[in-house]
């Protein structure tokens, strides 16, 4: 403990001279010099000729840097005295002959600043602490061997070789490279989900390491489960300019335990870990399973008024890594882990989907690259959605159990129920389902009315060989564990099927989760998966097709991360082979069964932190002096969840307890403590107030006025009887109000997008009549089709393509039957599809008509006027050969006589056959049906 006697400029150096001990350097007196005594030595108070310089640093016996001192209120002044420092480090060292030291801190030793003069444009950066001697040794050889330090390097990077890159890889590189050439610490890689961000990450990590001499970079992730992905990304990646993998050239390490091996060029480590290594503390592993804003890691923590803060740490130097990347940053740097990513001194490059207000601020808005996801759609490197809508009665309105009537109680956790008769009315609404309330039949009739819509309006089409439904990958998000226990008992049942068709993939499952996960991702059974949050991001299941949301979600970033497991794109050999009888993935489906596409989002976390935390043991930290942000964000998620379930004596009872405090009251004093406009408004009126010399005082002293007046309020008496309120609220499972579909519509919205696609598809085809032969003819030649061949078509469909990819034929085909009824299945082939399009959209058909059934219906009429007329009637022999060549034009949009000599009527006697049974009349009939059955 500090003197509290002690000059303020002491203080300063005492704590300088304990940061350099602990990075390794020998701390001297001027009069007791030993250059011999490390590698790296420490003289305070050393004679230049400009006055004694506060710290000089010696590198074996060489002098190499400075170190200016300033007490600790001079913190925010340290930009100010760079000039001193730099006139330090220019001036002439007693006894010695030197250049001038590149190396130059200024310090209070609590706050430190450091500029390397070797860099181009030398500019200062804060830095946690000193750097060791072997660090500067070795970028004093690097730097003598190439004339560069690593910013050096960055200005001169070779051109990227786009080659295999998508054009947003391509722009979000070549933007970050120039973001690190112009020596900007932080940037954001903005890219839709399914756009290739760990490709991409890939990418550019390797040219740091090849191009930039960097050695050492970190992907940060926040759950095992990115890591390991992360993983087998770098595994596979080869680069375009070598022939060897990513890990054939570099060591890559994703670390599962603190030994971090020096040796490596790349570390995978999730955030939660890397905090553990510095803190040198063991991780329980479970901490890595959770986002870490839900972690239960920190519960440890909960002992302590405040999360101890990272202090340094000899085994992993601040200069460990020269970059940091990390993964999903929207929501892994706050709080707790902000503290991780500032200990480190290094380039941080942010990678996401879906960055709200704080993301762009942490990153100082240096936003490299911004591709949506409506972005991608247009690419064709994810595909739309629809959305299909389901409500029942008791989903919206809830119901009745009224007394006298018996039901079922369920504890949560142990599912452990019991019969009571009901002593007074219990009215829930709908948002009290599936926590307070469990209707079975509510959850009964959305699965019944899915299973419905799946076969008749979302994918009809899906008949298997056998003729059996094939149901398209699905995934479910339900509530919470329990709930999705009886969503699982429910589709098991109104499916018809066994325990292999329906399965739960939750952390809490008793199988191997991720055993589950790659059976649903890669074989035909699971159908259908049931998940609370493990695969709600961040996840690959790229033959997914529906997603149906039994929950809500209020966070606008977690709701698009949810969306995002439906978007990715998938071959049609790898989407058979999971799903047979399906052709293509031109579209992933939003079953909404809870109002989620509907309801209000926004762009806050979380409040939920500590989920596996009884809300007694957070009640009861709280009342000991606790306060830090996630153990206060959580205690008022508990109480906003409370609140809702409170009778008006509960919340009488309440108010005696605490002093005329409300759950709300309560809960907004916790939300406040940590509410960054809170704070600055009182930090304003402190200022005003009492005089106060700086912001970010004021700031600090409003923060620790509104944690005391959260916390105050909490006591055993008061935690008690919350406690006992709590766990009266068990679920109640209502076998009683039976529920009903009230809605299972398409929504009007998903309506909307269909007339936006017709009208964009038909405009491109008009826009392009005078440009594509096949469009000149349906257009203005009308009676020219017969002479339209497959060929001509296929120009059209390689022009929509290669212009408008999100305006593929099949995909508009589903388009148009969201706006009219379709005569006809959707067709199998984009181009008989195109053709029956081109006929919608010229007049020639009044409605969408699939080609086959024009071809049939034409056909039949060819043959009737043939047969009522003076011609010969056709024998069945020949009847049958007239059906082959309908049957051909109407998948090849046209037949020629050189066709007979190919499938499937080179089987039947090909052109010699049709010449017996037709004579010289071969050429004709052809040339009438060619011009009849397009007609």
């Amino acid at each position: 403990m500090a003197n509290t006697n002690q000059h303020p400029e002491q203080i300063a150096r005492d704590k300088i001279d304990q940061l350099l001990q602990q990075a390794g350097w020998a701390v001297q007196a001027k009069n007791k010099v030993n250059l011999n005594a490390s590698q790296g030595v420490a003289v305070r108070e050393y004679q230049t000729d400009v006055g004694p310089a506060d710290y000089v640093l010696f590198v074996k016996r060489k002098p190499v840097g400075i170190i200016e001192a300033k007490r600790e209120k001079e913190g925010h002044h340290l930009t100010m005295v760079e000039e001193q420092s730099t006139q330090y480090a220019h001036a002439k060292l007693k006894h010695l002959n030197h250049d001038p030291l590149p190396f130059v801190y200024e310090s209070t030793g609590t706050l430190t600043r450091f500029t390397n003069y070797h860099d181009p444009k030398p500019r200062g950066r804060r830095v946690f602490g000193f750097y060791t001697p072997q660090t500067l040794t070795q970028w004093l050889e690097d730097y003598r061997k190439s004339g560069k330090t690593l910013r050096g390097n960055l200005l001169d990077m070779p051109t990227l070789n786009t080659a295999g890159l998508r054009p947003a890889q391509i722009v979000a590189i070549n933007n970050l490279e120039t973001s690190f050439k112009e020596n900007r610490p932080k940037a954001l890689i903005q890219m839709a989900t399914g756009a290739g961000k760990t490709f991409t990450a890939a990418t550019f990590i390797y040219r740091l390491l090849k191009h930039a001499n960097a050695q050492r970079v970190l992907f940060l992730v926040d759950t095992k489960n990115l890591g390991e992905q992360a993983e087998q990304e770098f595994m596979k990646f080869q680069p375009r300019d070598d022939n060897r993998k990513f890990t054939e050239l570099y060591n890559v390490q994703r670390l599962s335990s603190s030994h971090i091996a020096p040796d490596n060029q790349v570390y995978i480590s999730t955030i939660q870990r890397l905090y553990s290594i510095l803190k040198g503390q063991e991780l329980d592993e479970s901490a890595e399973l959770d986002h870490p804003n839900e972690s239960t890691w920190l519960q440890n923590q909960l002992q302590n008024k405040a999360p101890m803060p990272v202090v340094y740490n000899p085994k992993l130097p601040l200069e460990m890594f020269d970059f940091i990347v990390v993964d999903e940053c929207h929501r892994s740097i706050y709080n707790l882990w902000k503290q991780v990513l500032d200990y480190f001194d290094a380039f941080l490059v942010g990678l996401t989907a879906t960055p709200d207000k704080r993301t762009f601020g942490f990153f100082n808005e240096n936003v490299v690259s911004e591709y949506t996801y409506e972005q991608s759609v247009v690419d064709g490197v994810n595909v739309p959605y629809d959305v299909y809508l389901i409500e029942t009665e008791v989903s919206q309105k809830g119901a009745t159990i009224e007394a006298g009537w018996q039901v079922d109680r369920r504890d949560k956790l142990t599912r452990r129920t019991r019969w009571q008769q009901e002593d007074e009315d219990t009215i829930y609404t709908k948002n009290n389902l599936d926590k307070k309330v469990v209707n079975p039949s509510q959850i009964r009739h959305i699965i019944r009315e899915f299973k419905r819509a799946l076969q008749k309006d979302i994918f009809p089409k899906r008949y298997d060989d056998q003729g059996e439904y094939q149901v398209p990958k699905t995934l479910i998000f339900a509530k919470t564990d329990s709930h999705a226990d009886d969503i699982i008992k429910m589709v098991r049942e109104e499916f018809g099927e066994g325990n292999d068709f329906c399965k739960k993939v939750t952390y809490k499952a008793q199988e191997d989760p991720k055993s589950v996960l790659n059976r649903f991702r890669n074989n035909y059974y699971p159908r259908i998966a049931v998940t609370v949050d493990m695969i709600a991001t961040g996840t690959d299941v790229k033959p997914l097709e529906v997603l149906l949301f039994m929950r809500d979600v209020k966070s606008r970033n977690y709701f698009e991360q949810m969306k995002g497991r439906g978007t990715r794109t998938v071959g049609d050999d790898a989407l058979k082979q999971v799903s047979s009888a399906a052709q293509h993935k031109t579209h992933f489906v939003i079953v909404d069964a809870v109002g989620a596409t509907k309801s209000k989002k926004t762009d806050s976390r979380p409040l939920e932190r500590k989920r596996s935390v009884a809300t007694k043991d957070l009640l009861g930290a709280v009342a000991m002096g606790a306060s830090d942000e996630d153990l206060f964000l959580s205690l008022a998620n508990r109480l906003v969840r409370l609140n809702g379930q409170l009778s008006p004596t509960e919340a009488e009872g309440v108010l005696e307890h605490s002093g005329g405090k409300s759950l709300p009251q309560m809960t907004k004093e916790l939300l406040a403590a940590y509410d960054s406009d809170t704070i600055d408004t009182a930090a304003q009126a402190l200022m005003q107030s009492q005089g106060l010399p700086s912001l970010e005082m004021a700031r600090e002293q409003a923060q620790a006025q509104l944690i005391e007046t959260a916390g105050s309020t909490f006591n055993g008496e008061l935690n008690e009887y919350l406690e006992n309120v709590r766990r009266e609220h068990e679920q109640i499972i209502d076998h009683i109000n039976l529920d009903q579909v009230t809605k299972a519509e398409w929504d009007t919205s998903s309506t909307d997008r269909a007339q936006a696609m017709v009208q964009d598809f038909s405009q491109y085809m008009a826009d392009h009549k005078d440009e594509i032969e096949a469009l000149s003819i349906y257009y203005d030649q009308p009676h020219q089709r017969r002479h339209i061949t497959e060929k001509m078509v296929k120009e059209v469909l390689a022009a929509l393509k290669a212009d408008k990819p999100t305006l593929a034929p099949l995909v508009v085909w589903e388009a148009y039957t969201a706006l009219e009824k379709v005569k006809g299945s959707r067709p199998e082939k984009e181009l008989t599809a195109l053709v029956a399009l081109l006929r919608r959209i010229t007049g020639l058909d009044s409605v969408l008509t699939a080609y086959d059934k024009t071809v049939d219906r034409n056909f039949q009429d060819w043959v009737f006027k043939r047969h009522s007329g003076s011609s010969p009637k056709f024998n069945e022999e020949q009847m049958q050969w007239l059906r082959m060549l309908k049957d051909h034009v109407a998948t090849s949009l046209y037949v020629d006589i050189d066709d007979l000599d190919y499938s499937p009527f080179d089987a039947k006697g090909g052109r010699g056959k049709m010449q017996k049974l037709f004579g010289n009349q071969i050429q004709a009939i052809i040339e009438e049906l060619n011009e009849a059955l397009v007609a």
